[in-house]
């Protein structure tokens, strides 16, 4: 009898809310105008690039620098996107280039273009030199790494300064340094023993001598790594300024091919 008065009395009951217009048990709450926490994972970091480019090259001589990049995006082992420019004019006197992921290196070159249009708007006639370019992507670098939010990039960063040629490099964690010769990518391995090899011969190379030897690398390039491409560009800075060929063309020859077995 006691059973069923109680059922009659507490049948309909609902229990209120643990939390007024809060999170039920497991869940996050949602500040008002937070809209980096996902209700279900949290904050998301990149785990793996998408599409992914390879190596830039670049050399000093005793006038400038020249750096070389192929214009291939692969999407993992595909050749997807085949007019990717990774080299960047960034004013007169200085030049970057990019290898990794090529979505982080658009992201990264629309900052460093406003920030370019915001120094010209000073117009107190400073601009970015390559050295002051190569500080401040290395802290920006260190800085996304410290995060666990890397920039999933390599840069190289070329030009001239107080009439003598700059050449950095800044890796993904924010290690960086100067050299004569700089390559990311695969062009590390292959590349740049080739570019090292060309200035211990000769010091005082010309424009032409740094220019033919990138080229011959290029096409090294594409013919050992299979994520290249045989369409690629050059950036050459001077006292006279900077200026980006192409897109160029390696003058390859697969005769040799038949040649090769084993691999079947």
């Amino acid at each position: 009898m006691a059973s069923s008065s109680f059922a009659k009395s507490f049948g309909s009951f609902v229990p209120s809310p643990l939390w007024g217009n809060g999170p039920g048990p497991g869940q996050f709450y949602s500040f008002p105008g937070n809209s980096t926490l996902n209700q279900n994972t949290g904050s998301q970091r990149t785990l793996a690039p998408a599409v992914t480019t390879t190596s830039v090259l670049g050399i000093k001589f005793k006038d400038g620098v020249v750096l070389a990049a192929d214009m291939l995006g692969s999407y993992g082992s595909l050749a997807r996107f085949r007019n990717c420019s990774r080299l960047l004019n960034i004013n007169q006197q200085t030049v970057l280039g990019s290898s990794g992921d090529f979505a982080d290196f658009q992201f990264l070159t629309s900052i460093v273009e406003q920030r370019v249009i915001e120094e010209e708007c000073l117009d107190d006639g400073f601009k970015y030199t390559p050295s002051g370019l190569h500080s401040w992507l290395t802290r920006v670098l260190y800085n996304r790494r410290s995060q666990f939010n890397p920039l999933w990039n390599t840069y190289i960063v070329g030009g001239m300064e107080a009439d003598k040629p700059f050449l950095g490099y800044v890796n993904m964690i924010g290690i960086a340094y100067e050299a004569d010769t700089v390559a990311s990518g695969f062009g590390s391995y292959l590349a740049l023993p080739m570019l090292r090899d060309a200035l211990e011969k000769n010091k005082n190379l010309d424009e032409k001598q740094a220019v033919d030897v990138i080229q011959r690398c290029m096409k090294l390039l594409f013919y050992r790594d299979a994520r290249s491409f045989d369409k690629y560009e050059i950036a050459i800075v001077t006292k006279k300024g900077a200026e980006i060929q192409g897109p160029l063309t390696v003058e390859a020859n697969w005769d040799i091919a038949h040649a090769v077995s084993g691999y079947e």
